[in-house]
């Protein structure tokens, strides 16, 4: 109904309420966090403009952000290949059988890690750093990009549908978390398997230290190390150069993308592994429990979904802080355990840990920390609203992001 004049004169004296930074990111259905846990639109429910399977592009920015190919080269010089499978180059087996026997095959350094010990033992062999590991992390660069647009596309789309997700930007976000669910799911199990192999399990902090250098690494751990490495730097180059719509909370990822790669970059330039494998192994398995709920919210399973989140929250606390607090009191008070013969500059012999690399060392955790503080207090914030608003019908709350907070077709008639 219109209003009256009056009414719209005494409404506009009255002080407009300025939301939080928390209240904003709370109600902002882009959020990688907390959007995921707002209330969803039916399952299966019918639109009047349903949406394709492939939606019509008809502006240049949003074509960028289509997983359909336009051409090999056009895809390799525009860099779209990180987000088009089919862009994905052949690996080195398609060339295999043509090289001649007994010639290294040239692409080996693409696959397998390189620069391994001389001298190691066939039955426990020992690899060190080289430069060779730049072209092993580009190449799965460009694996990770191929692994993550068919999982979501051949993977996750298809059981999305069967749920009765029919949105295109949903059926795209339920996606992107189940490969988050995956790739996190498998690389903490990998990462709690390696860490058993260590002296630092489970966490035992004054071995990151002691009988430093730890330069020698077993295979599987400098496998570990280069494969997460080259995850984190295609998700950096995916938000950099914009290859899929941006989010709303893009700083935030970025800053923590650009900490984890300084973080992990670091310590395996300087032979910290342990503590690299350590860092890993605290952000996955919370990211998967995270990744898992968000899933459950969208199939709208809410009871399923209370349960993990609450089993989330305890694996968060620990992980996330507790053992980030527990490493960062060793960097502070354990950093001298290291043998005085490596508190040193000498590159050529592996040792790196002049006094100021201490603090080098402490400050990206510090700051993940911070990061990850940011996040307990929203995390804590959905909980309470879980908690105390149950039952309070949301009837002006759009759905997670499915469409990207465009206004879906009943709503614009109110």
């Amino acid at each position: 109904m219109p209003r009256s004049p009056e009414g719209s004169k005494s409404k506009k004296s009255r002080p407009e309420h300025v939301p939080s930074s928390f209240e904003r990111i709370e109600t902002d259905p882009a959020h990688h966090l907390a959007g995921p846990f707002r209330p969803q639109t039916p399952l299966g429910q019918e639109f009047p403009a349903p949406l394709p399977l492939t939606p019509t592009r008809t502006s240049a920015p949003i074509v960028r952000w289509s997983t359909d190919s336009q051409g090999f080269w056009e895809d390799i010089k525009s860099l779209r290949w990180v987000v088009v499978p089919s862009a994905y180059p052949a690996n080195w087996e398609i060339l295999a059988p043509y090289v001649a026997k007994g010639v290294p095959n040239p692409f080996a350094p693409l696959l397998f890690i390189s620069h391994r010990v001389p001298g190691s033992s066939d039955d426990d062999p020992r690899y060190q750093k080289g430069y060779l590991d730049l072209v092993f992390i580009t190449y799965y660069i460009v694996f990770w990009s191929f692994i993550r647009q068919s999982f979501t596309i051949y993977v996750c789309r298809p059981i999305a549908k069967w749920f009765g997700i029919r949105r295109e930007a949903k059926l795209d976000r339920f996606g992107e978390q189940g490969y988050a669910v995956a790739y996190f799911f498998v690389m903490a199990a990998w990462g709690m398997r390696i860490m058993s192999q260590l002296p630092t399990w489970w966490y035992r902090t004054d071995q990151f230290w002691i009988d430093y250098p730890h330069w020698e690494m077993k295979p599987e751990l400098k496998r570990y190390y280069l494969m997460q490495a080259a995850y984190w730097c295609q998700q950096l180059l995916v938000l950099l150069l914009g290859l899929e719509k941006p989010r709303k909370d893009y700083y935030e990822l970025v800053a923590h993308h650009f900490v984890t790669i300084w973080l992990v970059g670091w310590s395996y330039l300087i032979n910290l592994t342990y503590i690299g494998n350590a860092v890993y192994l605290s952000m996955d398995l919370p990211d998967t429990l995270l990744g898992l709920s968000k899933l459950l919210n969208y199939i709208q399973w809410n009871k399923t979904k209370t349960a993990v989140f609450a089993v989330f929250i305890v694996v968060w606390s620990y992980f996330r802080h507790w053992l980030n607090w527990v490493m960062l009191w060793s960097v502070w008070y354990e950093f001298d355990l290291m043998p005085e013969t490596s508190k040193r500059w000498s590159p050529k012999d592996g040792v790196w840990m002049v006094w100021w690399m201490k603090y080098q060392v402490f400050a990206p955790i510090v700051l993940l920390q911070a990061l990850n503080l940011f996040w307990y207090v929203l995390i804590w914030r959905i909980a309470y609203r879980a908690l105390f608003t149950a039952g309070v019908k949301a009837t002006d709350e759009r759905s997670d992001d499915e469409d990207d907070g465009e206004p879906d077709e009943d709503d614009k008639d109110e």
